[in-house]
């Protein structure tokens, strides 16, 4: 006898179609039978070791998170319950440019630096890898839900080229291509680079196309966070539907907003952009986070000359007076690059962690705010923070404009991912809300998305996007990864005021057929394991 039925489901089963009421069959981590309207057709019900009455429930693929920062998370907090809790069942990791693996034991300690504000300082993990096969390998121990991993391409170049500003040599470039064919063939999906971010800024459209060619030639695709998101945010989009285009890779655009107030109401450009490209035969598909703040270190918005060279020489900038001032005339004058061309707005600009708690008195509270209490200037402010706190404070930034957000989710691509940074007394409420709030707010409360609609983006095409056969739908044969969630509650808890809040509404989440989330609470079940593209 089987292990499972749910019964009496309102299934909606990722591909956009109608609802259907359903008994659902569950054994050996696969979904075995589905039986449309037992109970009114008056057929034989399955039956199986365990029923659980869904009556009233929503019967969903569970959801993919196509741009999660939990590549330290996964393995330091079992639990995991901000993303499983969600009805989460496979995050995406390695993203925007800087992760992991692959490494040496310079790079690891350089990238760990780097990005200590996403994902902490790592001193309570056992970097017991250097590959990305070896990385996958640590995940498959057990984890809370599965995980799917992007090749690093700022890592990458740190470990070919270093953090320098200049164009790798052909030796260089022919070892960057190298470590990416490896991290393929070992199951990474694809390849992120942080083009904001150093030292992945750095590279030129043809190394970055050389290689998308190796990413393209095993299967998989390429997700840049661009070169800016605001002024220029529409000719970066070029750049990378141009780019991938040349390369012959499918392209998938990171958090693709239009952010700053020379965005506001520019979406429809952005979406006219992209319909051109895909009329024309390109492979594109995108994330958002349905917020209007964006989410990132407080150190990447200085000017990208200022960070060349790696952590240590940022640090010796900011505490050389002539230096520094030049920082700041980039950050408040001429608009850095780091601030996406903008000049930076201090009371946009809101610390939401430090990695010091003596500095926690910043937290929750912008820039310009702190600094006047100081009576310091706002820059005066950043710097001492910076350098107290050795570069690890994570911001909040209000650039946002709702009509773009909805805009943008609308489309015929669209997919969800938080973007979520768990590191941080006060994150940005998405890390725990981001697909709860597109199903309480963005359907129930607004009808911007309808339930079929939605589900399909945050399930099927996700999963179609990499390359995974078996999941984002409710079929039989498919894996059972599934969440039953009430669309009459179901809602973000989550808030800018208390971000670590857990959603309300999905009582079930299943990952490989085992509950991860039973009763609305979590269980101590570790079902989730590395999840490989096999090479085509």
């Amino acid at each position: 006898m089987e292990e499972l039925v749910i019964r009496d489901a309102d299934v909606v089963d990722g591909s956009g179609d109608h609802s259907y009421r359903a008994d659902v069959v569950v054994d050996g981590g696969r979904i075995v039978s589905i039986v449309k309207e037992a109970a009114d057709a008056g057929c034989q019900r399955p039956k199986a070791r365990r029923e659980l009455d869904a009556e009233g429930l929503v019967l969903a693929p569970g959801f993919i998170d196509m741009h999660a920062h939990s590549d330290l998370a996964l393995l330091r907090d079992p639990d995991h319950s901000a993303k499983a809790a969600q009805g989460v069942t496979l995050e995406v990791l390695g993203q925007d440019g800087l992760s992991y693996a692959p490494v040496d034991e310079r790079t690891l300690g350089e990238v760990r630096r780097a990005i200590a504000g996403w994902n902490g300082s790592g001193d309570d993990i056992d970097f017991d890898w250097r590959s990305v096969g070896e990385y996958l390998d640590r995940l498959d121990r057990g984890i809370a839900v599965n995980a799917a991993y992007l090749i690093p391409q700022g890592t990458v170049r740190a470990l070919a080229v270093g953090w320098e500003d200049r164009e790798a040599t052909p030796g260089e470039l022919e070892r960057m291509r190298q470590l990416v064919a490896e991290g393929m063939e070992q199951g990474a999906v694809g390849m992120s680079s942080g083009l904001t971010y150093t030292p992945g800024m750095y590279a030129k459209d043809a190394e970055l196309t050389e290689l998308c060619r190796v990413v393209a030639s095993y299967g998989g695709y390429y997700c840049p966070h661009h070169r800016s998101y605001g002024a220029g945010a529409l000719q970066a989009y070029e750049e990378m539907v141009a780019l991938t285009r040349e390369a012959g890779c499918p392209l998938h655009l990171a958090h693709a907003t239009m952010n700053f107030g020379v965005n506001k109401g520019r979406a429809p450009e952005l979406l006219a952009l992209l319909d051109d490209a895909l009329d024309a035969g390109a492979d594109i598909t995108l994330d958002t986070y349905p917020y209007t703040p964006g989410c990132t270190t407080l150190v990447a918005l200085l000017p990208s000359w200022a960070s060349e060279g790696g952590p240590e020489e940022i640090l010796r900038r900011l505490a050389d007076e002539g230096t520094a001032e030049r920082i700041r005339h980039h950050l408040e004058v001429t608009g850095s690059d780091g601030c996406h061309g903008v000049p930076v707005e201090w009371e946009t600009i809101e610390i939401s962690g430090v990695g010091d708690p003596a500095l926690g008195e910043y937290v929750g509270r912008t820039v310009l705010d702190s600094a006047r209490e100081r009576g310091e200037s706002p820059w005066a402010a950043t710097r001492e923070l910076l350098l107290k706190d050795r570069l690890a404070p994570t911001i909040l930034q209000h650039v946002g404009h709702e009509e773009n957000v909805q805009a943008i989710m609308r489309h015929r691509v669209h997919t969800g991912g938080s973007d979520g940074i768990l590191q941080g007394a006060k994150p940005h409420p998405r890390a725990y809300g981001t697909f709860p709030h597109y199903l309480g707010h963005y359907v129930r409360e607004l009808g911007v998305l309808s339930l079929e609609e939605c589900v399909a983006h945050l399930t099927a095409r996700p999963a179609a996007r990499l390359g995974l056969p078996d999941r984002g739908l409710v079929r039989e044969g498919y894996r059972a990864d599934l969440v039953l969630f009430d669309p009459r509650t179901v809602a973000a808890g989550s808030s800018f005021a208390e971000p670590r809040t857990l959603p309300t509404g999905i009582p079930y989440v299943m990952v490989d057929g085992r509950f991860v989330i039973e009763d609305g609470r979590r269980t101590d079940v570790l079902a989730g394991r590395a999840v490989r593209r096999t090479p085509r």
